[in-house]
């Protein structure tokens, strides 16, 4: 059985109709009634469903939307704004892990001197806000978040405690390739050295130094597109142009310039884990047979090494949050790090916690085993693959063909390849770049998230259909901003006000919300998500011939409760044929709730003693469906109308004993 505190466990089922009750507990409930309930009637979880908020977006209720806005004029969420009624709204999602995104402390042109921070200078920032990827210091928390910011790091404890009382963990970012310009630990515990604080800066490479350097030349702005203002024309008494730091360090991209382009990570700079400037390791490298091994193995295999400071400085870094109660960490753009730190880093997190939740961003296919066996990744985006091939196929501009393709070369690590179809990355599929439409997502939502055992990601705001339209300074719309202040508007609607009811939210986004509910309710809970995926293609047909291209379906075999999933992405309903062989449909000989067979006899025999009218096909997302199961000398029919861009979730099972 998957448990909240073993991501890779087997499935447990509870049925569906008592999680939909579950989610309709009385709204005037005291909200430590509603934890209590939640945490006696949470049910068991067949995979890992991963909601990631943007942290200072989320609770904000500020719809001013103000480009290149201040806190004061557009506002900003906080970690309070996740209350008992958020998380619970939250974990009726079938969601058992929340990424918070843009939690360690991160430049800003905000000003938060009174507080004994130091000022931030804008010209090396992006947006007012700033990206939550420049931290500048990872023994702290962002001080946007807290209602207090003197008492940031209670509210962020206190918010560890409330998610896990609602039985789902906590994920947080760690940047490991680079951060800020300015970055400076001032919070780090007793003895602890800030990155870069013993640099030998006289040399562009030491294996000890955390940073690169440019020897006797000083950092400078890059140059930006005419009319570009860091802060959008608002007054700052950095804003000049100019950026101390002598001698300039690489930047976060690895660009080696003391001036770097406009277009390159500027904001940041690359650390160092002992590759050398011309790209030689300066570290022991990793034992050959440690791929596939235990992380036990590999914690023995490094105990005894010298390694780079910065390995010793970021491991150290993860096992402050891993004390504070977080339960894992995305790792972003984890493939610009050495393989062997990752063995080193997370065999020492799996040390501490043998179940923590380990993500990271990998978009090169060719590495993706070398990720997960040696560096020993749980999970890593399955982007570069399968998401890129949905998105071309709701945008009509690649066959469905190309999924059963996608999938196919991952087929050895499928359990490891994270699905999604947002993030903060990535555009929205409301956008008018992407689909132009929520509801263009829909089938699309089946596919990613009913296809693998893997854990499906969503994106706050995905489930109502925001569309990232607004263009709010730094970058530009189609992604909801991670640069500066906003407001995410759809997403307001379903908050309404910190009630978390969905009360303003539109008809159509209300749908939407429910049908996500729906899909992500049998992701997390159904018997089947744990058993063999069989794709359908080849038996399908449709009565539309160019329908052929637009509809994917496919099977997850269970013994008492198999899935059929068929996905139309299509403008116009498709009425679906399945003709599966007796071969493929081995699940369809469903035993009962009693254990006994109601067919014992293979399905191609003549004697049949038992009517197809023995078994059930329930649509788990639409019960006014019509759907015709029969059978048909060694095959099994199966057809079934599936609306335009929409899916349907076919569950067979066997009548009760009594009644065969």
């Amino acid at each position: 059985m998957f448990r909240l505190s073993s991501p890779r466990a087997a499935a447990g089922f509870i049925s569906l109709c008592s999680v939909l009750l579950f989610s309709c507990t009385n709204s005037n409930s005291s909200e430590s009634e509603t934890v209590q309930a939640a945490s006696m009637n949470t049910p068991p979880q067949s995979k890992p469903v991963v909601y990631q908020v943007f942290t200072r977006l989320f609770g904000n209720t500020n719809s001013t939307n103000k480009p290149w806005g201040s806190i004061e004029e557009n506002g900003v969420g906080k970690f309070n704004d996740f209350s008992n009624t958020a998380l619970s709204a939250i974990r009726q999602m079938g969601v058992s892990h929340i990424w918070f995104t843009g939690v360690p402390h991160h430049a800003t042109a905000t000003d938060y001197t009174q507080y004994g921070i130091a000022l931030d200078d804008p010209d090396v920032i992006k947006g007012r806000a700033g990206s939550p990827y420049a931290v500048k210091d990872y023994y702290d928390v962002d001080p946007d978040l807290a209602q207090d910011p003197a008492q940031r790091m209670a509210e962020f404890e206190a918010l560890i405690a409330r998610t896990h009382a609602h039985n789902m963990q906590v994920i947080i970012d760690i940047v490991p390739n680079h951060v800020a310009r300015g970055y400076r630990s001032t919070q780090a515990p007793p003895g602890v050295a800030s990155l870069g604080a013993n640099d030998n800066t006289n040399t562009v490479y030491a294996r000890d130094n955390n940073f690169y350097y440019v020897p006797g030349k000083a950092f400078q702005v890059p140059e930006q597109p005419e009319g570009f203002h860091p802060t959008g024309g608002a007054a700052h008494p950095l804003v000049d142009g100019m950026f101390d730091e002598s001698p300039a360090k690489w930047t976060g991209n690895g660009a080696t310039a003391a001036q770097p382009d406009a277009n390159d990570w500027y904001e940041t700079v690359k650390i160092n884990y002992g590759m050398t400037a011309e790209g030689k390791t300066d570290f022991p490298t990793l034992a050959p047979g440690l791929a596939n091994q235990d992380s036990a193995a590999h914690y023995a295999y490094w105990q005894d090494k010298q390694l780079p400071d910065s390995w010793y400085k970021m491991r150290d870094i993860a096992l402050f949050w891993l004390a504070k109660g977080v339960d894992g960490f995305r790792f972003d753009m984890a493939e610009m790090v050495p393989v062997a730190f990752w063995s080193f880093l997370n065999s020492s997190i799996k040390h501490h916690n043998p179940d923590a939740f380990i993500l990271a961003e990998v978009y090169q296919p060719d590495r993706y085993r070398e990720y997960i066996q040696s560096g020993l990744m749980d999970y890593l985006y399955d982007k570069v693959g399968f998401y890129d091939s949905l998105k071309l196929v709701i945008q009509n501009q690649a066959s469905v063909t190309t999924l059963d393709q996608a999938a196919g070369d991952v087929v050895d690590i499928e359990s490891s390849m994270l699905h999604f179809l947002e993030n903060h990355d990535e555009q929205r599929i409301a956008s008018k770049p992407f689909a132009g439409s929520a509801v263009k997502g829909k089938p699309a939502l089946a596919v990613s998230a009913l296809k693998s055992d893997a854990p499906f990601m969503l994106y706050f705001g995905q489930e109502v259909g925001e569309d990232g339209s607004e263009n709010m300074g730094y970058g530009q719309a189609s992604r909801t901003t991670i640069f500066d202040y906003a407001g995410v508007p759809a997403h307001q609607r379903w908050m309404n006000e910190g009630k978390f009811d969905g009360a303003r939210l539109t008809e159509k986004e209300r749908s939407l919300r429910d049908y996500y509910q729906s899909v992500l309710h049998v992701a997390a809970y159904h018997p089947a998500m744990d058993s063999p995926t069989y794709s359908l293609l080849q038996y399908q047909q449709a009565a539309r011939q160019q329908q052929t291209d637009r509809v994917y379906s496919f099977l997850r075999d269970h013994p008492h409760q198999p899935l059929i999933v068929i996905s139309n992405f299509d403008d116009d309903e498709a009425a679906m044929t399945l003709t599966l062989p007796e071969s493929l449909v081995t699940a369809f000989q469903l035993a009962n709730s009693a254990g006994v067979k109601p067919q014992a006899e293979p399905l191609n025999q003549k004697q049949r003693v038992t009517p197809w009218s023995a078994y059930r096909v329930k649509n788990l997302l639409d019960r006014t469906a019509k759907i015709t199961l029969s059978h048909q000398q060694d095959a099994v029919v199966v057809k079934v109308n599936v609306p335009a861009h929409h899916a349907v979730v076919l569950e067979v099972s066997a009548l009760n004993a009594a009644k065969l």
